[in-house]
């Protein structure tokens, strides 16, 4: 696929962060704290098309995290996101949380073997590990575990490792007491990451939330079936 504009969603935190890349090759980023996600999403959407002199209908290409993250974030975004797309046209591709948190990483120069770890709360992260070298690597698939069962395992291998991802420091302590270990501070999933990755991939019909949990799926299935 050629150069096209893109512009990115990243609500799997509590942050909410809006990327905007054109073919010209400018690319501008914003980040809310705060839990705001659906008072402040289409606002920070509408603020980066102007700092780039773009409308809503010169984006061909929308790119949404599909998570794991929190529910409620995701929901809003990926709705967001699919509604951008119907209404102006555009081409839709999700990317997941822990792949950014991984292209971030690499972007600033982490190499090695990395966790990916997001919040997961009630005591749980989701996580997945990567290889980063030439390129970066899924080496297992995305899962929901425990900050201390992810240094258990790790730990006996005795190689150094990087850590990521809000769901680190979240659980700080733990991984800070395990060493080699190194943590690479990263509390929102890249969003310069996710214009790399969404500008790769194929486009898709639909993009479905990546929870991971049964409990949260069941949640999202029983607010769609909720009487009106």
């Amino acid at each position: 696929m050629g150069v096209v504009n893109i512009l990115a969603i990243e609500t799997a935190t509590p942050a909410c962060a809006v990327g905007v890349r054109t073919t010209g090759g400018l690319e501008v980023t914003r980040v809310v704290d705060g839990r705001r996600h659906t008072e402040a999403l289409t606002g920070i959407m509408k603020e980066l098309l102007d700092d780039v002199g773009l409308v809503p209908r010169d984006v061909e290409r929308v790119v949404v995290d599909r998570g794991p993250g929190l529910f409620t974030g995701l929901r809003v975004g990926i709705a967001t996101a699919i509604g951008f797309s119907q209404a102006l046209g555009c081409e839709l591709v999700g990317v997941s949380s822990l792949e950014m948190l991984a292209g971030g990483a690499f972007d600033a120069g982490v190499r090695g073997t990395l966790f990916a770890c997001v919040d997961g709360r009630r005591g749980e992260i989701f996580v997945q590990t990567f290889a980063l070298d030439d390129d970066v690597k899924a080496l297992d698939d995305a899962r929901v575990t425990t900050a201390s069962e992810v240094v258990a395992t790790w730990r006996p291998t005795e190689t150094s490792a990087t850590f990521t991802g809000d769901g680190v420091e979240r659980y700080r302590t733990d991984f800070a007491a395990n060493q080699p270990a190194t943590i690479f501070d990263q509390l929102v999933p890249s969003v310069h990451a996710e214009l790399s990755l969404g500008a790769g991939r194929l486009s898709e019909e639909f993009v479905s939330p990546l929870y991971l949990r049964e409990a949260d799926a069941i949640a999202n299935f029983a607010t769609r079936e909720r009487p009106q």
